[in-house]
């Protein structure tokens, strides 16, 4: 837990907040054959790490729920890595089921055997489970869920008894509001949870998460495309264009092409602008960046 320990301590958590996590890690030390996560962003934001963490050495479930490029997943893996667990991804769907969540029968050297999901061997394991986009679960996931998560903390499997999940279990879920194909979770559901609402990064937490993904990144380059960003996001809040092209992922993704060579406003292009399929929209998107970005900068403009 150095590196994270070190992390958490300069965005400035109690020390006998980060004394209680090692005093978990200690009680569940991991000794299974699953890697560890080990985020490739940190997670900006102390007030919001603090209520995190509280909540998983609370034994709550923690239910993350912001508008898109918040860190929901980005904050989900970060509290794995510090209590020092794995994690077990369930990207939820209309077509997902029972079954792929506890797992099913599967023919194996003559014998029929029990094949595990994801859910169920993270709750014996004692992992954390990131159940992604929750409110896509149609009812039969969600029945699965309610018993998961409830104070009892037991899971029945037909066929094969009961599952008394481990202690150190923790099932992390996000929600994005909007999405297609999503819906209000019902009450009994969201009960199960303590839900922790995700701000928009600001620009000096844009600046951050940058700045540590690319090391020869200027720290004028830094701020430039924060202030992009940032652009891109009061754009959408104004309802001027949709949130198709307010993507960190995409952003991230462009810069990766800018280090590599490709022209500024190319690699925005194929990073942001063309995730819009609706012509209007697109110029619309293209405006903004030509504002921040000239026509001619090169990588050699932004990095090191």
């Amino acid at each position: 837990m150095i590196v994270m320990r070190e992390f958490l301590q300069r965005q400035g958590l109690d020390g006998r907040l980060l004394a209680a996590v090692d005093r978990y890690r200690q009680q569940y030390p991991w000794q299974g054959q699953r890697p560890l996560v080990v985020p490739r962003y940190h997670y900006y934001g102390r007030e919001i790490l603090t209520a995190a963490i509280t909540a998983v050495l609370a034994g709550e479930n923690l239910l993350l729920v912001g508008p898109k490029a918040t860190g929901k997943n980005v904050l989900a893996e970060n509290l794995a890595a510090i209590f020092g667990r794995p994690d077990w991804n369930v990207s939820f769907h209309i077509n997902m089921d029972a079954a792929y969540l506890l797992g099913t029968d599967t023919f194996r050297q003559g014998a029929v055997e029990f094949r595990p999901g994801p859910v169920y061997e993270c709750a014996e394991a004692g992992g954390f489970g990131v159940l992604d986009e929750i409110n896509m679960a149609r009812n039969e996931a969600l029945a699965v869920l309610h018993s998961l998560l409830d104070f009892r903390r037991i899971l029945d499997v037909p066929g094969y008894g009961r599952l008394h999940i481990h202690p150190a279990t923790r099932f992390l879920a996000t929600m994005n509001h909007g999405y297609a194909g999503t819906r209000e979770l019902n009450e009994a559901l969201a009960s199960r949870f303590v839900v922790l609402q995700l701000p928009l990064l600001d620009g000096d937490g844009l600046e951050q998460l940058i700045g540590t993904e690319f090391a020869r990144l200027k720290a004028a380059g830094r701020r430039l495309m924060a202030q992009l960003f940032l652009d891109l996001q009061q754009k959408c809040a104004q309802a001027e264009i949709s949130s198709k092209a307010v993507d960190l992922r995409g952003l991230l993704d462009a810069l990766h092409l800018v280090e590599l060579g490709l022209p500024v406003r190319q690699a925005l292009d194929m990073g942001l602008v063309n995730k819009c399929f609706d012509a209007e929209e697109r110029a619309l998107v293209a405006d903004v960046i030509a504002l921040r970005i000239a026509a001619g900068m090169t990588s050699a403009e932004l990095f090191d």
